[in-house]
């Protein structure tokens, strides 16, 4: 796809990020994989992406991000699949490389590795990858990759491919500046965890979309929030936010890393056999996960 089709596919809708899903021998799963796209591409998420954040990227080998994503591609029904790439700047580049071998209409910039590093390093880094691949990059604004408006600018003049940013920050006044700043050079995505949280103040401070993690297992009910969002509807969306959100947050806070646990757990109770999380991160309890399948139950619009 081409760089520009891609930055306006990021801003035409709601966005979300597929889990992986692993067999009983730990490996990638593919045909679970493929049937889950298949369901979720009949909901309307302007974009999927495959084996980002809640796909796991942090535990996947680059060996296995070539077959994922090219499932992917084949379960998407013809929806945009960008994939994750990360880690050091080589890796990053190999994997960048890899994944439009493999298909991938475009690319999604995770934080680098462990240690920060300052802005003229950020900028090489960024401008490796771009400078890598023909297919458009957006850039994962968290942790330890925090850009500043003035590297951001340098990027966007460098790199006619960066068409995305999204941010995972929080920092609203900063990511005001910048989407003060850049205007509409990039398409703007909410990245924080449970981003229904968070859409209202980030679209006040002018980004388009946001990715949704519950859409991979209450797609309609993610659709329905999106919609109301965008029409205004804020007694919908607070509606919404008691009914779900916050007692959905209630679980994802139980634990370290259920942020992506609980959103595996969802899909298999959705009917899609996911299986378990990847070491660091643990599953939901039987417990956690019957709390779970009430709360899917007692939510009309899920």
């Amino acid at each position: 796809m081409d760089p520009q089709e891609l930055k306006m596919a990021l801003g035409a809708g709601l966005l979300s990020f597929p889990v992986t899903p692993f067999g009983a021998d730990g490996a990638f799963a593919p045909a679970p994989y493929r049937a889950h796209l298949e369901w979720l591409s009949g909901f309307g998420a302007s974009v999927l992406f495959a084996a980002g954040g809640t796909g796991e990227f942090f535990s996947l080998t680059p060996a296995e991000m070539p077959a994922i994503i090219r499932t992917a591609k084949e379960g998407a029904a013809g929806t945009p699949i960008v994939a994750g790439c990360g880690l050091g700047t080589h890796m990053a580049v190999e994997m960048a490389q890899a994944a439009e071998a493999a298909g991938a209409d475009g690319l999604l910039l995770l934080p680098h590795y462990l240690i920060d590093a300052p802005q003229e390093g950020l900028y090489a880094h960024v401008k490796a990858v771009c400078d890598a691949v023909q297919i458009g990059v957006m850039v994962y604004n968290r942790d330890n990759c925090i850009l500043t408006p003035d590297t951001l600018a340098r990027l966007c003049e460098a790199c006619p491919n960066l068409v995305g940013f999204k941010d995972g920050s929080g920092e609203i006044g900063q990511v005001r500046q910048i989407t003060a700043t850049m205007g509409d050079r990039l398409t703007y995505l909410g990245g924080m965890p449970t981003a229904e949280l968070f859409a209202e103040a980030y679209l006040g401070a002018g980004f388009t979309t946001y990715s949704s993690a519950v859409f991979n297992f209450v797609p309609g009910l993610a659709m329905e929030f999106y919609r109301a969002l965008r029409a205004g509807e804020r007694d919908i969306c607070e509606d919404i936010l008691r009914d779900f959100f916050y007692p959905f947050m209630a679980i994802r806070n139980r634990r370290k890393g259920y942020a992506v646990a609980a959103i595996k757990a969802g899909v298999r109770l959705a009917g899609f056999d996911a299986g378990p999380v990847r070491a660091p991160l643990c599953d939901l309890t039987g417990e956690e996960e019957e709390m779970l399948r009430a709360l899917i139950a007692t939510s009309g619009k899920a």
